[in-house]
């Protein structure tokens, strides 16, 4: 089942959000900071966050860019490739992830490790090049366009240059680690097949997003509980020229709305961990701002669901759930007053944003 839907614009509230560290630029690396902080510089606060690799299925990067969602200046740092040799896998940045972080106001740092560790037949612990990232930081502190355009310039003037720097960096830590890494010939192919126009990478990242998307969809991960197998194929087009080729865990059709549903699931606690519930949001961010969906070429409305599901669970509440009922609920899965704050703090971002938070028992 085919699902196509755009996106004119984003609308969202982030409620359950984080306390971030400070850090000063003085004493800034990034490679010591953690997944996402505030950098502070005079009178200039900014938020950052950090991917350790350019694939997003990799260590949940989507919950760390949330926690920075609620800070006006944001910046996240990605590696435009990531190798971890010959026996490993090599990742490379891709059009959509940088359309998603323009749709979110988000100012993207293309960088590069010049840096790593030997683990067996493997390399480890790769460092960014930190004087590069100081630089750019600079750089968007005196920028006064909006992330989009940053991003978009950073594509066609920048971009280039990086995957030079990455070609050169991967070479030296092969003869430093003595670790067989990929053929640089891959990184000449990469940046001749974006070209110099933006237009190139996007038709690039799109075959092989598209085959991404379905490859997942024969695909259960772990985490996800599902009610049915009712995966689909969701395609979002947006105003910047970006296409997302995604795949939603759940949906459930009627005659006049499709339900798009992101699963999350536990079996060891009551609830989903915090990471998985974040990345989570940051998919439904997307999901309850579609507008013009069509299922098989039919148009419907949408609805977006978060389903959060354990093994551990007794019943079932949703985000429109009464009071008497989330309350029973909460006594009757002995919920401390912790995961009670989590609740009521997820369930009132689902209302501003207007969507559904569902948790219930499953296997």
């Amino acid at each position: 089942m085919n699902i196509v839907g755009k996106i004119t614009g984003i609308k969202y509230q982030v409620l359950f959000t984080e306390d971030l560290k400070e850090v000063k630029i003085k004493n800034f690396d990034i490679n010591e900071m953690p997944s996402a902080c505030l950098l502070i510089n005079n009178k200039h606060t900014f938020a950052i966050s950090k991917w350790v690799s350019p694939k997003r299925t990799r260590s949940y990067p989507f919950e760390r860019v949330y926690n920075t969602l609620h800070i006006s200046k944001k910046i996240t740092v990605i590696p435009v490739v990531k190798d971890e040799g010959a026996k490993g896998d090599r990742d490379f940045i891709q059009w959509d992830t940088v359309s998603l972080m323009s749709l979110l106001d988000v100012f993207v740092i293309f960088a590069y490790y010049d840096n790593a560790e030997k683990s067996g037949d493997k390399i480890t612990n790769q460092a960014f090049n930190n004087k590069y990232i100081l630089s750019k930081i600079k750089e968007i502190e005196n920028y006064h366009s909006s992330a989009l355009h940053w991003n978009l310039n950073e594509l066609n003037t920048n971009l280039h240059k990086i995957i030079d720097k990455v070609k050169t960096s991967y070479v030296n830590i092969e003869f430093t680690t003595k670790v067989k890494l990929h053929n640089p010939s891959g990184l000449d192919n990469f940046k001749e097949k974006i070209g110099k126009d933006v237009s190139l990478f996007m038709a690039f990242s799109r075959d092989k997003a598209q085959k991404a998307q379905s490859r997942e969809f024969v695909t259960q991960q772990p985490k996800e509980s599902l009610s049915t197998l009712s995966k689909a194929k969701v395609t979002i087009t947006n105003y910047l020229g970006g296409q997302y080729f995604l795949t939603v865990d759940e949906i459930i059709i009627t005659s006049t709305k499709v339900n798009l549903i992101e699963g999350k699931h536990s079996k060891n606690s009551l609830l989903p961990s915090k990471g998985d519930i974040k990345d989570g949001l940051l998919k439904l961010i997307l999901y309850c701002n579609l507008s013009e969906v069509t299922v098989n070429g039919k148009k419907i409305k949408s609805e977006a669901v978060l389903n959060l599901t354990s093994s551990k669970l007794k019943g079932a509440i949703t985000s429109t759930s009464t009071k008497k009922d989330i309350a029973n609920f909460f006594i009757e899965n002995s919920f401390s007053t912790q995961q009670i704050k989590l609740v009521e703090t997820i369930f009132a971002e689902a209302k501003q944003n207007s969507f559904i938070i569902q948790i219930q028992f499953s296997k």
